[in-house]
């Protein structure tokens, strides 16, 4: 029995030798595949330098990182390298994410990312402080976050064809130099008080939204030269924006609107107006021109059609006055 036990012992301690060894031996081949991969990495990520480093040109005295048509599904860390870049123009390139050491490129100016497939902005967006466009339509976002109102020097964002954004963070008032804002074919069913609010906004294009009417409050934009709002399902304008005295190109095509202000005539620098495709109530046909280019001229502001429409509804209005006070009406009545 003693001899079974010492054989069992005996055993035992072999066994667990060449577990130990059995487990060292996995430990350093462990070891040496995480170092071999690591090499494989650093040599990965030397030629994705490499190759970023091309594309890298001075333009106006810019340093600019220029991509397009290429495979850039993500863009490496050893980019961090090349924190001098004061514009990214990545266009068409398959990029899923914004990477989050975005916020160390603290000479950023430009980032053009539009024509990819990103979902979603970082926060650490909110920490290039210098930056002055951001552009990223084109893609898949759905929210905004409040950290890019941190941005204080930005002046132009696109956010077009994204198709699903349907809200801006108030935060975004705080843009105090924003002067171009681009939302076309998105989500949106109203104007953001976020937008009203912008002290400096030049330029807004909200056309191909679900805009339905136009908030009262829009008289706030009083910088405003240019407003967009095409492809919309808006039934009425409000008297408010007479108030726009900035306005100098308002199109509202392809829309549901069935009048037109009479105040309107008071926006003396309006120059630009496109009121096409809208169920408009009354129809009003121009004079025909002797100039066809002038006629052409005409079509394409369409500032005189609403001056007619304006007058055609103030003869209609006072029609329908008359026609109530007459003295056949006032005879009926008594």
């Amino acid at each position: 029995m003693s001899e079974n036990v010492v054989s069992t012992g005996a055993v035992n301690a072999v066994k667990e030798v060449w577990e130990k060894r059995i487990k060292k031996l996995n430990e350093d081949l462990k070891r040496e595949k995480e170092f071999q991969q690591k090499l494989v990495r650093i040599w990965e990520e030397r030629v994705c330098l490499t190759k970023l480093r091309e594309k890298v040109t001075k333009e106006d005295g810019r340093v600019i990182l220029k991509i397009e048509k290429e495979e850039w599904k993500t863009l490496p860390s050893s980019l961090l390298k090349l924190n001098q870049l004061q514009e990214w123009q990545l266009h068409r390139i398959g990029l899923l994410k914004i990477p989050e050491f975005i916020g160390r490129f603290q000479n950023l100016i430009v980032l053009d990312l539009s024509r990819n497939t990103i979902s979603e902005i970082p926060r650490g967006i909110g920490l290039l402080t210098r930056l002055q466009e951001l552009i990223l339509s084109y893609n898949r976002i759905k929210t905004v976050p409040m950290e890019l109102s941190y941005c204080a020097s930005l002046e132009k964002l696109e956010l077009a064809v994204n198709r699903d954004i349907s809200d801006l963070p108030q935060e975004l008032s705080n843009l105090l130099k924003l002067t171009h804002l681009d939302l076309s074919m998105n989500l949106f069913t109203t104007i953001p008080p976020a937008v009203l609010n912008m002290p400096a906004l030049e330029w807004l294009d909200m056309g191909s939204n679900r805009l339905k009417q136009l908030p009262d409050t829009i008289e706030r934009m009083q910088n405003l030269h240019t407003l967009w709002l095409q492809r919309n399902e808006i039934t009425c304008l409000p008297e408010t924006i007479s108030s726009m005295k900035n306005l100098s190109t308002l199109v509202l095509s392809n829309n549901k609107l069935q009048d037109i202000p009479v105040r309107m005539e008071e926006m003396t620098n309006l120059r630009f107006v496109n009121f096409r495709d809208n169920p408009l109530k009354l129809e009003v046909t121009l004079p025909p021109s002797e100039n066809t280019d002038e006629e052409e001229e005409r079509e394409l502001f369409g500032l005189q059609f609403m001056h007619t429409y304006i007058q055609e509804s103030r003869r209609a209005g006072n029609q329908v006055n008359c026609s109530t006070t007459s003295p056949n009406s006032i005879d009926a009545d008594g």
